[in-house]
């Protein structure tokens, strides 16, 4: 029964399907149809924006979000293409191949492949942890610039502009300005007039598929007047039929290539994902599991990528539409993959006259809300230090390109842990009234100390990376605590309540200083110590050294203890294993 559970707990649909209903089908309906309506133009307008035929936004929107519908937690999460991801393919894959070229069809498809393994494997390891080196201010930054930098490049699909393509926002945005006398009217018109159009109908009502009032408007007005004639550009031939299985593009040669990108997307895409699947689980009060959404976004990929799908993962905007418009369970997914399978199998020749200009303001409109201007606001007036972290990773992706960016804030990442572990809080605690309770003296200022006894709490483990600073602020204590006092320190008590680690580096630095204490005439004591470090201690010979009678409960039992005589050092040689 326990292994049967086990199996089970991979295919969420299983538990979903036994036990659904008639009033469930009616909401993932409604759900499902509506996200396939704004799915249609947002999937053909991001594979543009991939570098891609606009086909391969369809293809990308059936069999993973059929997959993801099998393996994934998240009840409303709507899986599909999504432009942070469409622009990491294209400026990734764009370093090998030539965007829209053979090749670079072969490549894109091949990075949803490797995504696909390096998700699933990254759940099966339980290692969705991988992401938290992606710190929120890093990937706010990130997403930021990624917004201009997708948005100046649909510039010359918008006004019609023939000018060449660039990773540097700036000269693309020099380029649209010295070539403005080129714009082409028609299309400008209809661009600037499909934004107008969708924002309008979105401050009317958010869930209304604007998107496909757009495509719908622009392409009869393009065939009712011939303007493809007229230099507005449109889609042209859209293959016809379902993407068939296929192993052509998956070739294990590119995957070293192509690794880096890979890397990117994986962690990116999964972390946009994850984000958006727990503000909704939350608003429903139910759990997802973020180890097995891992594996459901990578059996997507992997699966997607058989079909000729470049990489997906779970989109904000349309999660948010799939919840509004009732969406129960994944089976929304499974009705919007069906009806985007019945659009490619009959109606792409309806999107021929398509102008792209109107793609073009489908995506420009979508990536405004990526710009966190509200998160730049609220740490400008909280934190400054995640500010930096925020304006240099922004700056970064913005001169550097999408790469070199999220690269320098993984970096940045890491260096803020680092260093916040080297640094950890210290603080000198004082007694409460005539309670048992010792707190921090600089937050409670009633809190009383005794000249005598200076207690001393370090809120981190204690190993190499920060031992240096342990002792360094331990001392200073001791000598602002001594003038204050007239130097007639006797005992500091050391609280290790927060401490849940030590290794043979701290351990050593703590036998220097307690002799260093005891050669000035100074007990040392500790409090509060668990298991493992007590465990560590006694290995070390630290405990003998100390004594027993100088490890106490917590610090109220310190402070009422009398100091007993200190011992002599001798390290107790021990296996470790």
């Amino acid at each position: 029964m326990n292994a049967s559970r086990s199996i089970l707990s991979y295919f969420p649909i299983v538990e979903t399907l036994r036990n659904y209903s008639g009033s469930l089908l009616k909401g993932d309906l409604n759900a499902g149809v509506t996200v396939a309506v704004m799915l249609v133009p947002q999937g053909m307008a991001y594979s543009i924006l991939a570098g891609l035929p606009p086909i391969y936004g369809l293809y990308a929107s059936i069999v993973p979000l059929l997959v993801y519908a099998i393996f994934g937690t998240s009840r409303q999460l709507a899986v599909g293409p999504v432009a942070m991801v469409a622009l990491l393919v294209v400026a990734g894959v764009g370093e090998f191949a030539e965007v829209g070229s053979d090749r670079f069809i072969q490549l894109a498809i091949m990075t949803a492949f490797g995504v696909g393994i390096f998700q699933f494997l990254m759940g099966l390891f339980r290692m969705g942890f991988l992401v938290n080196f992606l710190s929120h201010p890093v990937l706010s930054g990130f997403t930021s610039a990624a917004a201009l930098i997708i948005g100046a490049s649909q510039f010359p699909n918008l006004l019609g502009l023939d000018i060449p393509r660039t990773k540097n926002v700036f000269l693309m945005m020099w380029n649209v300005v010295q070539n403005l006398s080129s714009v082409g009217l028609f299309t400008a018109v209809i661009g600037i007039g499909s934004i107008l159009a969708i924002l309008l109908v979105k401050r009317w009502k958010k869930t209304f598929p604007s998107a496909l009032v757009v495509v719908a408007v622009g392409t009869l007005i393009t065939w009712g007047f011939s303007l493809n004639t007229a230099g507005v550009a449109v889609v042209g031939d859209i293959p016809k039929g379902l993407p068939s299985l296929s192993f052509e593009s998956i070739q294990f040669g590119d995957f070293q290539m192509l690794f880096p990108i890979i890397l990117v997307i994986s962690l990116v895409s999964y972390m946009e994902s994850i984000a958006v699947a727990k503000a909704v689980a939350t608003k429903r009060n139910y759990k997802v599991d973020p180890n097995q959404e891992l594996i459901a976004l990578g059996s997507a990929n992997l699966a997607g990528s058989l079909f000729q799908s470049f990489p997906t993962t779970g989109g904000f905007s349309r999660t948010a539409v799939n919840d509004q418009s009732g969406s129960n369970t994944t089976v929304s997914s499974v009705i919007t993959a069906m009806i985007i399978a019945l659009t490619v199998l009959f109606l792409t020749p309806l999107f021929y006259f398509l102008p792209k200009s109107v793609l073009a303001a489908i995506i420009m409109v979508a990536v405004a809300g990526l710009f966190d201007l509200k998160e730049m606001k609220h740490l400008w007036h909280t934190d400054k230090k995640d500010l930096s972290m925020l304006a240099v990773t922004f700056m970064a992706t913005l001169l550097l390109g999408i790469e070199e960016g999220i690269a320098i804030g993984v970096v940045l990442s890491l260096a803020m842990v680092i260093y916040s572990s080297t640094r950890p809080h210290t603080a000198e605690l004082g007694r409460l009234g005539e309670s048992r309770n010792y707190r921090n003296i600089e937050r409670y200022k009633d809190a009383e100390t005794d000249p005598s006894t200076l207690i001393y709490r370090f809120d981190a483990s204690i190993y190499f990376a920060n031992i240096e600073h342990l002792e360094q602020d331990l001392t200073a204590r001791i000598e602002r605590f001594g003038d204050q006092h007239q130097s007639v320190l006797k005992r500091v008590v050391f609280d290790a309540s927060s401490v849940n680690m030590m290794d043979s580096t701290g351990a050593h630095a703590l036998k220097e200083l307690i002799e260093n204490l005891r050669a000035k005439g100074i007990t040392f004591q500790m409090a509060g110590l668990i298991g493992p470090v007590r465990d560590r201690m006694r290995r070390s010979g630290l405990l003998k050294l100390l004594g027993e009678e100088n490890v106490f409960f917590d610090v109220s039992d310190a402070t009422h203890a009398t100091p007993v005589k200190e011992r002599q050092f001798s390290p107790v040689q021990t296996n470790h294993h």
